[in-house]
């Protein structure tokens, strides 16, 4: 089942058609040519429609080798038969994604504590993204950052895979690592470079480096 690539996750890549210098598209290719092993299509500035069709684009390139998620939109992601849906504490709650998507499905939830990691966890969240780890400027209403003791604290609670995102970059990346990470998000290192394969082949072998 394409549910267990989660376990084998190691850069999560996300779009941002703001701050990409390229086109969505064109930064999925050049993920996969990097090696990522899910792509999330998050997208804040077009329609329903918009979003379909360049989701469905999206899921055909994943195929069946990397997990295709789509971030809120729990309509986006049955409109393109998406491996699953990403939803944050201010989306649709994890139940009524669960009860859309089914079982077969992906959810994973965004949590910016301990607490509401646990509560996905109980839930039955299939992974969690936990952050901001450090102060962002990608997400203006980002929670306070959980720091690196953050990052360890999760370690010893949380069962399901994690996730760990926000103001994570080239100098502070292992850092991370240090502290347990295994599974990184970084958007703005890497969708803010003209040279999207190249940042992705750098991190993909850096974090599964430090894994090994």
């Amino acid at each position: 089942m394409k549910k267990e690539i989660l376990n084998d996750i190691d850069l999560y890549f996300i779009t941002d058609s703001n701050l990409t210098k390229n086109d969505v598209i064109e930064d999925v290719k050049a993920a996969i040519r990097g090696g990522v092993k899910v792509v999330q299509y998050r997208e804040k500035n077009k329609s329903v429609d918009e979003m379909v069709q360049k989701a469905k684009q999206i899921k055909e390139l994943c195929g069946e080798d990397v997990l295709f998620i789509v971030n809120d939109s729990i309509e986006v992601a049955l409109a393109s038969d998406a491996d699953g849906v990403h939803v944050g504490q201010k989306d649709e709650s994890y139940d009524v994604a669960r009860a859309k998507l089914g079982y077969n499905k992906i959810v994973g939830v965004s949590a910016s504590t301990i607490e509401e990691a646990l509560k996905a966890e109980r839930e039955g969240a299939n992974y969690v993204g936990l952050g901001p780890i450090f102060p962002t400027d990608t997400k203006k209403d980002a929670a306070e950052a959980i720091g690196l003791n953050g990052i360890k604290e999760a370690n010893k609670k949380i069962k399901i895979p994690i996730v760990v995102i926000g103001g994570i970059h080239d100098y502070n990346i292992e850092n991370v690592l240090k502290a347990g990470a295994s599974k990184i998000a970084m958007i703005s290192e890497i969708i803010g470079s003209e040279h999207v394969e190249h940042e992705v082949r750098k991190y993909v072998r850096q974090i599964r480096d430090y894994s090994r």
